[in-house]
């Protein structure tokens, strides 16, 4: 599912998108963030707010910002397109 903002599309893995509807449903606010962060990334991926943070080991590649203290937004860069992994848990 494309959400398009800025430079960049964002596209959802089927698991970032299950878990971005279970924060629309159980934690607005905490959605309404997340949308904010996913915005952001489309227009400045490696920089702004959630402190993004390039990964290493087996996530090599991919980015994280904060969403909370214990969930994080995880993220590939593409030319035109971001890859939206995860939005639930820490690195999973």
């Amino acid at each position: 599912m494309p959400f398009e903002v800025g430079k960049r599309e964002a596209n959802f893995s089927a698991r970032a998108l299950e878990e971005l509807y279970t924060w629309i449903a159980t934690n607005p606010k905490i959605a309404k963030k997340l949308v904010e962060l996913i915005s952001e990334c489309c227009r400045n991926p490696y920089e702004g707010k959630g402190k993004p943070e390039g990964l290493k080991n087996n996530l090599k590649g991919y980015w994280s910002r904060r969403i909370t203290d214990e969930h994080r937004l995880v993220y590939k860069v593409e030319p035109t397109v971001i890859l939206i992994y995860s939005c639930y848990g820490h690195y999973e």
